[in-house]
């Protein structure tokens, strides 16, 4: 792998250790009596001011956008904000095991979605999807959980709109800079949970100050920070590899929750953790023409509409 790749990869793997915080935030927000979307509005609009005002002192010269990158960071903030709405709904309905295994498949949608554009995907690739969905299983399986379909779908339908917010964002990254993407994207996200949290009329809660820190934490460190880094990943990497790798962000959730709340994870658990190293290792197995196939399709692709 040349150094863009390993760039690629280290960016990707630390979104994950970001990412990865979401539960243990999420839990101290629901534990102070923050509702769902109220939780999904504040953090994503914190998120989005705060990178406004980070851009503006540090970064301004990535605040400029042209037309056609800024109508496919909106497609992205679209998906994700409405997969984000389904999220939470979900996992008020079901086992909070079985929603991630359910979310966590994401990277079933992002094959799925680029195979029927026509993307060639590699046998290994292929090899190591299968390899953490079998790790994802093993991690989140609870015998005798209780099943509920709407939440279920729910919960599958939110792993298919962030599956189809990389994927679009593969496209949008092929010639603009991921911290652009990155504020363009955000912005939308906040635009749409903000709405869909006002179009429900009721008034926002009192919130404890236990509650903003766990509000601070998932804007700034699980949204924010997450998602400059695998914006970055993604340029480098492509959509199969980043959804593939960004599965790691269980394995960091549940060391947290063992570290932060006591929780333990069974023999199973360690199995499937396992697993999904092992598949994010194999990366290291592909060559360079696998790893850098979506550009050239991309380039093809683009080749063609011109």
């Amino acid at each position: 792998m040349d150094r863009r790749q390993v760039t690629g990869i280290l960016f990707t793997l630390f979104s994950t250790v970001c990412a990865g915080t979401a539960p243990i935030f999420g839990k101290l927000a629901y534990q102070a009596q923050v509702t769902p979307y109220t939780l999904v509005a504040l953090r994503t609009s914190l998120a989005a001011l705060s990178l406004w005002g980070f851009y503006v002192l540090f970064w301004r010269h990535c605040i400029p956008i042209r037309g056609s990158a800024l109508a496919g960071c909106v497609a992205m903030g679209v998906a994700n904000g409405l997969g984000s709405l389904m999220y939470y709904p979900g996992l008020a309905r079901i086992d909070a095991s079985l929603a991630q295994l359910l979310y966590a498949l994401y990277p079933v949608w992002v094959f799925v979605f680029l195979s029927a554009a026509g993307q060639p995907v590699s046998r290994l690739a292929v090899l190591r999807l299968g390899i953490a969905i079998v790790g994802v299983y093993l991690l989140t399986f609870t015998p005798g959980a209780r099943f509920d379909f709407l939440g279920a779908m729910l919960l599958v339908a939110a792993g298919a709109a962030y599956g189809w917010h990389l994927v679009l964002g593969q496209w949008t990254l092929a010639n603009v800079d991921s911290r652009t993407v990155a504020l363009y994207t955000i912005t939308t996200m906040a635009v749409v949970v903000d709405v869909a949290r006002l179009s429900m009329g009721d008034p926002v809660e009192p919130i404890s100050p236990l509650g903003w820190v766990a509000i601070a934490g998932l804007a700034l460190i699980a949204m924010a920070l997450a998602r400059l880094l695998v914006f970055a990943g993604l340029s480098r990497l492509g959509g199969i590899q980043t959804s593939i790798l960004s599965v790691g962000e269980l394995v960091v959730a549940l060391i947290l929750a063992f570290l932060l709340l006591g929780e333990r994870m069974t023999a199973m658990q360690w199995t499937g953790a396992l697993l999904i190293g092992t598949s994010m290792l194999m990366i290291g197995r592909e060559s360079n023409l696998e790893l850098e196939g979506w550009e050239q399709w991309l380039a093809a692709e683009m080749k063609k509409e011109q």
